[in-house]
């Protein structure tokens, strides 16, 4: 089926652009009409993806998704009736045309799961899982209940992320700042001082004076270099899979952020690892699809390890303990969940640990780096203060009066 773009006028008289799968003209007019909609205008485009431009679907407006369906479904209310329910309450016209096909596609008789799966750029293949799953055992009600608390959880750790990298990120571009201004205006005026007194300079003063000349003649490499070592990394780890596994390797082995990033990580597995299961999923599909939930490829070849050993016969502890990479609080609530058969329990429980443990180990790293970079820019301030001052007050100290 061809997707269209279209203008059209909304129930308020507000023109709308967007795109839209139909099999004609006729067809797109029927949809958008379905929409609330009035088509103004429609032509295929060639473009396949489903969502290419546009507003972005952001995890609120999935969190808001999985509570509507839940309600409803919980309620004994057709999901038809409930996606065209939450369709005419959804504010981002993207999310709205995603909900539109998805109208479309059950009525055209596929199930809720085969529907989200014609949306792999706003559905991931665990939720399909999941819904296919709820879809099965008749759970359907408590899958989504349990996806968007989920969702409420990966929300509020992607901010403490984000929380932990912008603080640094901020006081690191001050410091900068700061020793820009120094380098390139303050150094320079006073280094023509410094050269008029006609004496020999100390080692320190000459050394600013070359470093205060490099940022002089090339402070736009100084700029640019971040951005291109930054995008040069990126380009050679997609062409490089060595390079882009010692790249996610190295991040579980930075000092200060790379236990709390490898605890972020290991919290999402388990908290997904749990749901899947306790879903009905079975433990071979749950590895599976977690390897796509982890985002690292180290851990993601280790849970590949762990799940070809487990299908060769292995006990699901004994293969997480022989692949190295899981410490020893995962192992140790992985052999109780297997030994009392309460797997999805004992996951959560190494979910909750680490989540509060991320939440505690942000905020001490974050007490760290303020005075870590006052100290940074104490040093920057009085090597330059050395070696400014230093010659001025050795010829103050020779003069005779």
């Amino acid at each position: 089926m061809p997707l269209y773009t279209y203008k059209a006028i909304d129930t308020t008289g507000k023109a709308v652009l967007g795109r839209v799968d139909a099999g004609n003209v006729f067809d797109l007019e029927q949809r958008l009409a379905r929409m609330g909609l009035d088509l103004v205008s429609g032509a295929p485009t060639a473009q396949k993806s489903r969502l290419v431009g546009g507003s972005r679907i952001a995890r609120q407006d999935l969190i808001n998704f999985c509570f509507h369906l839940e309600q409803l479904a919980g309620a004994g209310v057709p999901i038809v009736e409930g996606l065209v329910d939450l369709r005419e309450s959804v504010d981002n016209m993207r999310f709205r045309e995603v909900i539109g096909g998805l109208v479309e596609t059950i009525e055209g008789g596929k199930t809720l799961s085969q529907a989200l799966a014609d949306y792999p750029e706003v559905f991931s293949k665990v939720v399909v899982s999941l819904i296919r799953s709820g879809e099965q055992t008749g759970k359907l009600p408590e899958v989504l209940k349990g996806l968007a608390e989920t969702l409420k959880w990966e929300d509020e750790l992607a901010a403490q992320t984000k929380k932990l990298l912008l603080y640094p990120l901020f006081v690191g571009g001050t410091v900068l700042l700061v020793t820009f201004f120094l380098m390139i205006y303050l150094v320079p005026q006073m280094v023509g001082f410094i050269r008029n007194m006609g004496q020999d300079l100390p080692l320190q003063t000459r050394i600013l004076i070359h470093v205060s000349n490099f940022f002089v003649g090339y402070w736009w490499a100084v700029i640019a270099a971040p951005f291109v070592l930054w995008f040069g990394l990126k380009a050679w780890a997609k062409t490089d899979p060595a390079v882009a596994y010692a790249i996610d390797d190295f991040k579980l082995r930075m000092p200060l952020l790379g236990p709390i990033l490898r605890k972020i990580i290991l919290s999402r597995l388990a908290s997904s690892f749990a749901m899947m299961y306790s879903s009905g999923i079975t433990v071979l599909d749950a590895i599976r699809s977690s390897e796509e939930i982890v985002g690292n490829r180290p851990l993601e070849n280790a849970l590949r390890s762990a799940g070809q050993q487990i299908a060769e016969g292995k006990g699901l502890t004994m293969a997480f303990t022989d692949v190295g990479l899981f410490p020893p609080l995962v192992i140790r609530m992985l052999r109780i969940g297997e030994n009392t058969g309460a797997l999805d329990r004992a996951l959560l429980n190494v979910a909750y640990f680490y989540n509060r443990e991320v939440k505690e180990s942000i905020g001490k790293v974050q007490a760290l780096i303020e005075p870590a970079m006052t100290i940074v820019l104490g040093a920057v301030l009085g090597w330059v203060m050395l070696a400014v001052l230093g010659p001025i007050y050795d010829t103050i100290s020779k003069m005779k009066f």
